[in-house]
């Protein structure tokens, strides 16, 4: 009976412990309007916001690093160096090193052109469509905007109507120069960036791609739990439209 009640008074004891401390890093990165330094030099941003918000319902501390290069925040996060990603995409190889959240929130990749276009660049409904017409597209050097576009991009490429850009700063640049007749990039990007340098876009009657993205934490550093944390306060934002709200201010897809 002794040892019954010690065992007891044991478990007691753990239970009564603090939770361990919920705290993730990630380094900041200038991808508007997703995340950026706003003209007081502050960081804002759609994923930002959505982020903090997140955190602060899952009781979280977010621990922001100096922004990095692309190419290297990558390999420091799959190295154990960081914790957390923004806006990723679950694919099987990433799932060797890391674990996923639900969605909160869409990506979309559209295509535009400059408001007052010819009305037949502006009918183009898919890019079958467009890889047998003569229209010509500037897109993005690198990135995954779907199987349609994939599929489409040899024959733009064969027939020379096909450029590509590094930034979408220098993609609307290159669409308000005429360097093309289209543009492909994600939304609100486009529209952030057009927005900047003052040129009208319209935007093509179809997406190219629709999807959801995920916040993406480190295998080796959090933990299930940590998981389960966050996507409950996910859960819980949504029903109650914080998340939904920000959304809609940046107006997201």
């Amino acid at each position: 009976m002794r040892m019954r009640h010690l065992l007891f008074a044991a478990v007691l004891g753990i239970s009564a412990l603090p939770a361990v401390a919920c705290r993730m890093t990630m380094a900041l990165e200038q991808w508007p309007p997703y995340v950026y330094r706003d003209a007081q030099g502050r960081y804002t941003g759609l994923d930002l916001e959505l982020l903090q918000a997140i955190f602060k319902e899952a009781r979280c501390t977010l621990v922001t690093l100096p922004e990095l290069p692309t190419a290297r925040r990558q390999l420091l996060f799959q190295k154990g160096g960081l914790d957390l990603m923004l806006a990723a995409s679950e694919t099987p190889e990433r799932q060797s090193y890391a674990r996923f959240s639900i969605s909160y929130r869409d990506e979309a990749v559209g295509l535009f052109s400059k408001a007052g276009a010819p009305g037949g660049q502006r009918q183009i409904a898919s890019f079958a469509q467009l890889a047998g017409g003569k229209s010509t597209l500037l897109a993005p050097k690198v990135g995954w905007y779907g199987a349609q576009y994939a599929a489409a991009r040899p024959v733009l490429e064969k027939a020379g109507r096909l450029n590509a850009f590094g930034s979408f700063q220098q993609g609307v640049r290159m669409l308000d120069a005429g360097r093309a007749d289209l543009l492909l990039g994600d939304v609100l990007a486009v529209r952030h960036e057009a927005r900047q340098q003052g040129v009208a876009l319209a935007a093509l009657p179809f997406l190219a791609l629709r999807a959801p993205v995920h916040l993406m934490l480190n295998a080796r550093n959090t933990s299930a739990a940590d998981l389960a944390r966050l996507n409950a306060a996910i859960t819980r934002l949504e029903q109650r439209g914080t998340l939904p709200a920000i959304r809609a201010r940046y107006e997201a897809p």
